[in-house]
């Protein structure tokens, strides 16, 4: 049985082996990224069992993907290789202060193949937790089939649902962003949100405001990201803050909010405290910053607590 099941568009992320607008970055270091795919990394690092639902292509990138997160110990049953479909890239773009931005590159993307009736009920039967974005619908309108299928069925068999809107305006308009992810949000659980991401959604960022949106929906657990400030939930009718631990050095903001996502999903299947829950993620946002790209930073479990000063690191 899987804690956690996600569906997403993995890809091959291009690194550039220098800071600096893309055009004169002359050599890329290969790796993998995708905002679900990171989440999935993220809570296999921290113990728990994943499954990833998933498209690539039948090429040599396509391999590459699939042997790396078996390798990390995700289930991949329900990701298939398809012939004629090339593998999703994304190149990146990184400046001084870490900030940057992504160029995709994924017309004919394998995850056409996949429908929403290729969705194995059986598999959803046997998660505790679906996590959603809102960057796989926004590819399409199709993966908007496939993910309102999902929701039904995750809903269906009493599956709890996470979803971090993680909206990229590159993808899809603030109209249809907020009219798909807001059709959701009556089956949400724990929404796990930025302020700005908030505001695009609901109209506010104030947080009473989104409280209030919160009960509407009957989410269960509001989280929001607050940066450099910290993180707060709302959960049975109370607010529980935690500050940001502090980063000496920020080397890629890429993957932060993934890595935060993973250690709540971590804290809610494990039944935390909610002060807990904040502290542990926002702990793993901090060392992703700290590492150049997608998911290297994301920490094994053992790895936050030593961070977290609950664990004696012995080097040697």
């Amino acid at each position: 049985m899987n804690d956690v099941i996600t569906i997403g568009d993995a890809m091959i992320t291009f690194d550039p082996s220098s800071t600096g607008p893309l055009r004169f970055s002359d050599s890329f270091k290969r790796k993998v990224g995708g905002a679900e795919f990171n989440v999935a990394i993220g809570c296999s690092r921290l113990g728990l069992n994943v499954g990833w639902i998933g498209r690539l292509g039948k090429d040599e990138f396509g391999r590459h993907i699939y042997n790396f997160a078996r390798g990390e110990g995700i289930d991949v049953s329900e990701v298939k290789l398809e012939k004629g479909y090339p593998t999703s890239l994304n190149f990146k773009e990184i400046q001084e202060d870490g900030s940057g931005k992504t160029f995709y590159y994924r017309d004919k993307s394998p995850t056409e193949t996949l429908l929403p009736e290729s969705l194995n009920e059986e598999y959803f039967q046997q998660a505790k937790l679906l996590h959603i974005t809102g960057v796989f619908p926004a590819i399409s309108e199709q993966n908007i089939q496939v993910i309102e299928q999902a929701v039904t069925l995750a809903h269906k068999h009493g599956v709890k649902i996470s979803m971090d809107p993680n909206i990229r305006l590159k993808l899809w308009s603030k109209e249809k962003a907020r009219e798909t992810l807001l059709r959701w949000m009556p089956y949400v659980d724990y929404l796990l949100t930025g302020l700005d991401e908030a505001e695009l959604l609901f109209g506010t960022n104030d947080v009473t405001e989104l409280i209030e949106k919160a009960k509407q929906y009957n989410i269960s657990h509001l989280f929001i990201k607050l940066g450099v400030d910290g993180s707060l939930v709302w959960t049975d009718g109370e607010i529980v803050e935690a500050p940001a631990v502090k980063v000496e050095t920020v080397a890629d903001t890429v993957g932060a909010g993934d890595g935060f996502d993973a250690g709540v999903i971590c804290g809610l299947l494990n039944v935390w405290e909610p002060k807990r829950i904040l502290q542990f993620a926002n702990t793993i946002g901090s060392m992703v910053v700290g590492v150049y790209g997608d998911n290297e930073g994301l920490p094994y479990y053992d790895d936050v607590l030593e961070r977290l000063g609950e664990k004696e690191s012995v080097e040697r």
